[in-house]
């Protein structure tokens, strides 16, 4: 009886297993048809969102929680940005001044974000830097889904084949980054 037992469970966990390595199938699947503008948008509103729950928190703890959240996601957002989605969209437009200015901007987020980094809550001007960093991350996102994203509209880019490269990088960043 208990080998039975025991035998069915195995059977219903593969099952589980199978079902749920479907469902990530499809998933990826369904991540990787994304326009690239879908997926970055997505990351936009996600950021913004941390950066306005940020700045009700009291709780120490939770603030520490959101802030390395934010500062992972923005890593692995800038990362796949400057790897894939900046030369495609600098070959697509032959706007040069506009993916330089990104990049620029990138610069100055990465240069705050290390600057958190090596604080602790509660530190003088910890919560100020946050709160700079979550408005000029917004100031960007807003450039680039008002001036980047028609141009590239306009320019016929391949946004699928981008957006699945994307999906495929930042998997590997997310799991790079959080070990």
């Amino acid at each position: 009886m208990a080998t039975k037992a025991k035998t069915k469970a195995s059977r219903a966990t593969e099952i589980k297993s199978s079902r749920s390595q479907a469902k990530n199938r499809e998933t990826k699947t369904q991540a990787a048809s994304q326009s690239a503008f879908d997926l970055l948008e997505q990351d936009h509103r996600e950021v913004e969102e941390w950066f306005d729950e940020y700045d009700e928190l009291k709780d120490d703890n939770r603030k520490t929680e959101l802030a390395e959240k934010i500062c992972l996601a923005l890593k692995v957002h800038a990362q796949i940005e400057e790897e894939i989605f900046y030369p495609q969209a600098r070959e697509a437009t032959k706007d040069n001044d506009l993916i330089d200015e990104a990049v620029v901007e990138h610069a100055t987020v990465k240069n705050l974000i290390g600057e958190i980094e090596a604080m602790e809550v509660g530190e003088e001007l910890y919560d100020a830097k946050i709160r700079v960093l979550g408005e000029m991350v917004k100031r960007h996102i807003q450039e680039e889904e008002e001036e980047l994203f028609p141009e590239l509209e306009a320019a016929k880019m391949d946004l699928n084949a981008v957006g699945k490269e994307i999906v495929e990088r930042k998997e590997e960043l997310i799991s790079e980054m959080q070990t």
